[in-house]
């Protein structure tokens, strides 16, 4: 199959390239796609995106008259695909669900131990010859409770780890893993946040997720609580999050993605104004931490990303149906009579 692969990175072309073996022809492009640069996969059969990447009504329908029958995703959240609109055009759509459990769940730890012990902090300091100790101090997380919102693949081995370091653990979701019953203690949201020393979020973006911690959710919430996000920005309301950490009712907030970072993260943008007003507030505050969505960005994690979508295209290619289909509402992204393998 020829490829378009949009936002391509030089890491992306040594894993792709690694897992591919020739068998399709993969056209690196190293632009995001947008409606502007939509036109660049013309010939192609498949176009594979990245979470960056924008596929909305537009973008499909000139896809759709180009002959792109696929979009492989090299995520799994799939929030920025209109998948009503690929479906109207017969496009299908598919994902990687299950890449490194461990990668985001570790990052997420990393994100916690760093806000709390200031390890962001020191580590300025001391290059610039600071040695002293004031407003360093954190706390032990022994015996502190945290929150899961979420206890899929990667929120129950965040719960495991959270366990490894003596903490009591909440977790809400809809579904209620076996596997998690002796690790987990499940309660409503409500409960998880006034109860939770720190709340972790590992859900994905959807229509009942998005905004799911807001004002009132943050005002649940102890005053000196950490809130973690590695899932996706748009869980957490920027606008409610900022004015709570402004008015100290927070113990502080790390965050690996951002509700604004299409414009903003996988590019160097030194020495370039950041027009984004939210986003300068959040980094002037100190007990903020941002990383640049790096959370997946481990050896392991890529080599599966690579190996899963060449899967897919393998997949499409025989049958006409990837592996991993994104569905919708429980159907296909396409109409078809076939049914789609299960993930």
């Amino acid at each position: 199959m020829k490829v378009a692969v949009f936002s391509s990175k030089p890491y992306d072309r040594q894993f792709l390239d690694a897992a591919n073996g020739r068998r399709h022809e993969l056209r690196y492009l190293d632009c995001r796609l947008t409606i502007a640069t939509t036109a660049l996969a013309k010939g192609s059969s498949a176009v594979c995106l990245f979470s960056s990447d924008e596929a909305n009504a537009t973008t499909l329908m000139a896809f759709a008259h180009m002959g792109v029958e696929l979009i492989a995703l090299r995520s799994a959240g799939f929030d920025n695909i209109d998948l009503n609109a690929a479906r109207a055009h017969g496009i299908m759509v598919a994902r990687v669900p299950a890449y490194s459990p461990n990668a985001v769940a570790e990052h997420a730890f990393a994100l916690l131990l760093s806000l709390n012990r200031k390890v962001h902090l020191a580590y300025e300091r001391i290059r610039r010859g600071n040695f002293l100790l004031d407003d360093l101090m954190g706390f032990d997380l022994v015996g502190k409770t945290i929150g899961i919102v979420g206890v899929g693949n990667i929120g129950s081995v965040a719960a495991r780890i959270a366990r490894g370091f003596g903490c009591t653990v909440l977790g809400t979701d809809l579904v209620r893993r076996n596997d998690c019953r002796d690790i987990v203690e499940y309660v409503e949201l409500n409960q998880l946040l006034e109860r939770s020393d720190i709340v972790s979020l590992h859900c994905p973006l959807n229509a009942s997720t998005r905004h799911l911690i807001g004002a009132r959710e943050l005002a649940r919430m102890k005053p000196t609580a950490f809130l973690i996000n590695t899932s996706r920005g748009a869980v957490i309301d920027t606008p409610a999050v900022l004015e709570t950490l402004e008015a100290g009712r927070l113990g502080g907030l790390a965050i690996d993605v951002y509700e604004g970072e299409r414009d903003l993260f996988f590019e160097d943008h030194f020495g370039e104004p950041i027009g984004d007003t939210q986003f300068k507030r959040l980094l002037a505050l100190p007990n903020v931490l941002v990383t640049p969505h790096q959370g997946f960005f481990t050896k392991e994690a890529l080599a599966k990303i690579a190996s899963t979508t060449i899967d897919n295209l393998d997949a499409f290619e025989r049958t006409g149906l990837p592996v991993h289909e994104v569905t919708f509402d429980g159907t296909p992204s396409r109409s078809s009579i076939r049914q789609p393998l299960e993930a």
